[in-house]
């Protein structure tokens, strides 16, 4: 679940948005996200996956993720395609005070090399983060970030974050808008800035639709990349 990592980079990921939050699944309880769509890239030279994510309340204050991808990337030799790396995560809440709507998770992941077809980074990846949540009523400001691990020849570790604000309109629709920042992830790379807007409408239940988009603009200048994120959301 790539957000403005490459698909050989390690997952972060708070669907619709490329920044997450430190709210987890209640217990027993499931959140899937599947067909799930990402891309990236510039005109024609993009990249992303098709997939599904799994969440599921284990225990209070405790998600499991699961993230299967297939994963794909078009450029001036046609489009390419395989099974994306698995990606593996575990959220801890340690910090929850209701009453002035704080809280606080770790949320460390890795990316397993299962990937065919050079789809993915054939390391063992994973990302260190923390991430905390202010909620404000119908509002909510959430952010963080962390340490990136990226082995690999040519590859580089690196720090990653953001920050989203979120509204919700209506019981049935919350929009947002967000900044993320990763740095370099490959040996002479340039960090990179990310913004978005994003929106989740709840359609019949348990179902949800869930988007995101905007553009990236790398510190070496040029023109604006772009990503985006379409996927349905089911909870029961």
């Amino acid at each position: 679940m790539a957000a403005v990592c490459s698909i050989a980079g390690p997952a972060i990921a708070g669907p619709p948005f490329l920044t997450d939050d430190p709210e987890p699944t209640d217990p027993r309880r499931w959140e899937i996200y599947a067909p799930l769509f990402e891309i990236e890239g510039k005109g024609s030279d993009y990249e992303g996956s098709l997939g599904a994510e799994f969440n599921y309340g284990a225990a209070p204050d405790v998600q499991v993720t699961v993230g299967v991808p297939f994963a794909y990337s078009h450029d001036h030799a046609g489009t390419h395609s395989g099974l994306g790396d698995l990606e593996f995560s575990v959220k801890y809440r340690f910090f929850h005070d209701e009453a002035a709507g704080v809280q606080i998770a770790a949320f460390p992941g890795i990316s397993l090399p299962t990937a065919t077809n050079h789809r993915g980074g054939g390391h063992v990846t994973g990302l260190l983060p923390i991430w905390g949540q202010k909620d404000l009523g119908h509002w909510s400001i959430f952010g963080g970030g962390g340490y990136a691990i990226n082995p690999g020849e040519g590859n580089r570790n690196y720090w990653t974050g953001g920050i989203a604000i979120t509204h919700e309109v209506t019981d049935a629709m919350l929009i947002g808008i967000e900044a993320d920042r990763q740095g370099d992830d490959q040996v002479g790379g340039r960090a990179s800035t990310s913004l978005g807007v994003g929106a989740i409408l709840q359609l019949p239940k348990p179902l949800r639709l869930l988007a995101s988009g905007g553009p990236t603009f790398s510190d070496a200048g040029g023109a604006a990349e772009f990503h985006g994120f379409v996927a349905l959301g089911l909870d029961f």
